[in-house]
């Protein structure tokens, strides 16, 4: 059981809103309007952990181990958009988001495979570790540049808890879990052919309510994040790099193979998609016989 481990390391390096961010340091000429409208909306889509947590507890219902850490998940996930709101609460009090915007972006998920949703996320984790470096690297004002370090590294962390789940999976469900791992981390790797950008909150989840069914789509500016991506905090091409080559290296890890390009990870896939076929046998009931 994973989440006695994982609950004890997380909460040795958990921070405190009122001592570790350094409030007394803020600078007003640091910080424009743009910028505060960014906050807002991270702010927002940071409080989506709400519905995800739903989702997961939902989706999750046969694994208590994993459940118990959404616990954990969700209390930190929660004290991102609290720790955003309370910067805006204190500087710009007009870019706080109200409690009516904060509830729109809480609408239900469709189900979907557990091993699948469990590798979006991690992958979900690597590519917000790496949003919000950039954002404190774009960001002028120190309270703020130093509140996305703290927020990234906690990403960073759900991340590695996320990957450590992965390699339970994998125990108990052998090539199923491999397969779902592989496919999603294909799909993610690739996100520089796609036209948007590749996060879980970025993604659609309730067919129902298409085309207002992504946490973007809710946001009061829907399009705000292409924007702060491209215009504002420029996350170019050598920082999506950076992101497929996280993604690749910790894969790697987890599958004891090295991974280059994601062609090498899709060919793995197809190898471990292949295995399932013939151990399921020529009918797809019993397995194949063995060579002797």
């Amino acid at each position: 059981m994973l989440y006695p481990v994982l609950y004890k390391s997380l909460e040795a390096v958990r921070w405190n809103m009122d001592k570790d961010i350094p409030w007394g340091d803020f600078d007003p000429a640091m910080l424009s309007d743009e910028q505060a409208e960014t906050i807002k909306m991270n702010a927002m889509t940071e409080w989506a952990a709400l519905p995800a947590t739903e989702m997961f507890l939902r989706d999750y219902r046969h694994d208590s181990d994993f459940s118990a850490f959404i616990s954990i998940w969700f209390f930190e996930e929660q004290k991102h958009s609290l720790v955003l709101m309370e910067y805006l609460r204190r500087f710009r009090p007009e870019f706080l988001p109200s409690e009516e915007e904060l509830h729109a972006v809480r609408f239900e998920f469709d189900p979907a495979p557990p091993l699948e949703t469990l590798m979006l996320h991690f992958c979900g984790e690597i590519r917000l570790n790496h949003w919000y470096r950039r954002a404190a690297e774009w960001h002028t004002e120190p309270v703020i540049k130093h509140i996305y370090r703290t927020l990234s590294q906690d990403e960073a962390r759900h991340g590695g808890a996320y990957l450590r789940y992965m390699k339970k999976a994998m125990t108990q469900f052998g090539d199923v879990a491999r397969t779902a791992f592989a496919k999603i981390g294909v799909l993610m790797a690739a996100a520089r052919r796609t036209e948007k950008p590749l996060h879980p909150t970025n993604l659609h989840v309730n067919k129902a309510l298409f085309p207002r069914d992504t946490v973007q789509s809710r946001l009061p500016d829907p399009d705000w994040l292409e924007r702060w991506l491209d215009a504002q905090i420029r996350f170019d091409e050598l920082w999506e790099k950076k992101v497929i080559e996280r993604i690749l290296h910790n894969l790697s890890l987890l599958f004891e193979r090295t991974f280059d390009t994601v062609q090498d990870l899709n060919r793995y896939r197809k190898e471990v998609a292949a295995r399932i076929v013939a151990a399921a046998g020529p009918a797809g009931g019993e397995p194949a016989p063995q060579a002797v």
